[in-house]
């Protein structure tokens, strides 16, 4: 299925539908080939960002804010052709919710304070200030607010 349907889907979706499909999808633009640590990562990531509120209050706000993540660097031509990708990212998505529900001090963190995160072998980007705080499978984390 092309990811424009995939972004259109959500945005018809009511809560909690809709944020479910917009970090199952991040999952799979981001981190489809990386270990299950490395997609629960990136999920939370995005989690950390919208309880901040910084990037917005849902979801789908969040990683649909220009230039964050790969659903909007992506064309939205892109195919999602991985079925067995997009079950695990879907898995991963239902969870890291279920988890982000519990109060604070019931969550377990893969990359605790994380709130950005690179490909580890890409150009660095001007907001990358020091060491990372974890680097898991291709990807750097790092808490930058």
């Amino acid at each position: 299925m092309k990811l424009s349907f995939v972004l259109w889907l959500a945005s018809i979706l009511p809560q909690p539908a809709a944020d479910q499909v917009c970090l199952a999808t991040t999952v799979y633009l981001e981190a489809r080939s990386e270990p299950l640590v490395g997609q629960l990562a990136v999920a939370e990531v995005a989690l950390r960002r919208r309880e901040s509120g910084r990037w917005g209050k849902s979801v789908c706000n969040v990683v649909l804010a220009p230039g964050q993540f790969a659903t909007t660097t992506t064309s939205g031509n892109f195919m999602l052709r991985n079925p067995v990708a997009w079950d695990k990212a879907w898995r991963v998505a239902a969870g890291e919710l279920e988890v982000w529900a519990r109060p604070q001090d019931r969550r377990h963190f893969v990359v605790p304070n994380a709130d950005h995160f690179v490909l580890a072998d890409s150009a660095s980007p001007a907001w990358i200030k020091g060491p990372p705080l974890a680097t898991i499978g291709a990807h750097n984390f790092y808490r930058i607010n």
